[in-house]
């Protein structure tokens, strides 16, 4: 089976639930717990969101998320985020602002700056530090979401530490969401 381009997949997506063979075992984390799990190789997956680099399947019963890294795991091209450095040698805001909407719940089809779990963004030199909540402060899944939050951020050019502090003072609410968001997942 030959690989889809991302924009062929996204289309794709936006219309229907697919089942998916797995071409090679895989990692993932169950949602919304963030455990490791492994799927195996030849296991049919019910791929229900591609966003942001990322992949939710159900598999078992289970929801899952696989990386973009993986996405030859589903037969899909992997998504690789770039950046062009900017001639002053500086990390861009606007770039880092950029990665920070590529990382999306993985329950959720809106990213997290949209959702309003971005409570600051600060560059300083080649440091960028962001608080950020979670929708629940339970949320297993906030590790993971750090970690895609410091592995975006930190390919933008001359972004050399990402620190991510995970904050639930305000207690996150929808109406920290963008209009769009919210119109999004129908919630207006």
């Amino acid at each position: 089976m030959p690989t889809h381009s991302v924009a062929a997949e996204r289309a794709f997506l936006s219309v229907e639930r697919r089942l998916v063979p797995l071409k090679r075992t895989v990692e993932a984390r169950l949602v919304p717990t963030g455990t490791p799990t492994t799927i195996p190789e030849g296991t049919f997956v019910t791929l229900t969101q591609s966003l942001g680099g990322t992949y939710t399947v159900v598999h078992e019963g289970n929801m899952a998320r696989i990386d973009g890294e993986d996405a030859d795991a589903l037969g899909f091209e992997p998504e690789v985020m770039s950046f062009d450095e900017p001639d002053d040698g500086k990390p861009s805001e606007s770039q880092v602002w950029e990665a920070l909407r590529s990382v999306h719940d993985p329950e959720i089809p809106v990213n997290i700056v949209d959702l309003g779990l971005i409570y600051s963004c600060r560059i300083d030199d080649a440091r960028v530090s962001i608080d950020m909540t979670l929708t629940a402060p339970g949320c297993g899944m906030g590790p993971v979401l750090v970690q895609d939050v410091e592995r975006r951020v930190g390919v933008v050019p001359f972004v050399d530490d990402v620190n991510v502090e995970l904050v639930f003072d305000p207690p996150w609410s929808r109406d920290r969401m963008t209009d769009e968001a919210q119109l999004e997942l129908g919630l207006f």
